[in-house]
């Protein structure tokens, strides 16, 4: 059932299928992800990548093969286990999914007080830390309305780490967003891994964003992943989904 775990994978995909309808999405996916990596599942859409990340937290569960996280076993959990384990991820959606009619601290303070006991004042403090971890100072008066497409990606990262997960999963953070918008976006997952120690993973259609901030790159096809490795070897692979997938970005070799 697929290649075995590593010690120092936090995340491990092991043979994993999944189909709707009859229809295969998923047809065997084996990937490996080392404990403070980033890692970016790159791929066109329909090419099964949003369902991958669907298994990772748990909202799907494999016809075949499993999803090992940390040593546990995320594919048999029931629901309120799954409940529990999340805790230990964080998750930043493609448009921040902020709350419009909530500040910017009661946004990053959402998840505290809805599964914590804390005090209100650990927890605007602990909100404190975390805006200022993705440099973000005095703002949790302000409304999500209020900000730029950049600052609101970074709440909702603040959100995400707020109950200091040891992963991070990003769905397409920079889709739809300006170029200097996109640098400082990939710039806050840079500064996640670096200062948070995170395991990173992102799925993302962005190539240029991919070899910037990955340290190891899957590109998923069809339902399989056809390439994986660091950009490096990735960029100089002749796998010709990927090479004509990279070619859009590069040109052609």
């Amino acid at each position: 059932m697929g290649e075995p775990a590593n010690n120092d994978d936090m995340i491990s995909v092991q043979g994993l299928k999944k189909s709707f309808s009859g229809f295969p999405v998923l047809k065997g996916i084996d990937l490996h992800m080392a404990r403070g990596t980033t890692t970016v599942v790159l791929g066109g859409s329909g090419s099964g990548k949003t369902v991958l990340m669907k298994h990772i937290i748990g909202l799907l569960k494999p016809d075949e093969g499993q999803v090992i996280i940390d040593g546990q076993n995320v594919s048999t959990m029931g629901r309120a286990e799954l409940n529990v384990f999340r805790e230990r991820m964080g998750m930043v959606f493609q448009g921040a999914a902020l709350f419009d009619s909530m500040t910017v601290g009661d946004n990053v303070a959402f998840p505290l007080r809805e599964h914590t006991k804390m005090s209100e004042s650990e927890i605007m403090e602990r909100v404190k830390e975390k805006l200022a971890v993705v440099d973000l100072h005095d703002v949790e008066q302000k409304f999500p309305a209020e900000l730029s497409g950049g600052m609101r990606k970074r709440v909702g990262l603040a959100r995400a780490i707020i109950r200091e997960p040891k992963i991070v999963l990003y769905d397409e953070p920079t889709t739809g967003l300006d170029p200097l918008t996109t640098e400082s976006v990939d710039q806050m997952i840079l500064m996640a891994r670096e200062k948070l120690g995170v395991t990173s993973v992102v799925i993302s259609h962005d190539i240029g964003s991919a070899f910037h901030i990955a340290d190891r790159i899957a590109v998923i096809n069809e339902g399989v992943i056809v390439e994986e490795g660091p950009p490096a070897e990735v960029r100089k692979t002749q796998e010709p989904f990927t090479r004509q997938f990279l070619a859009t970005w590069f040109g052609r070799a």
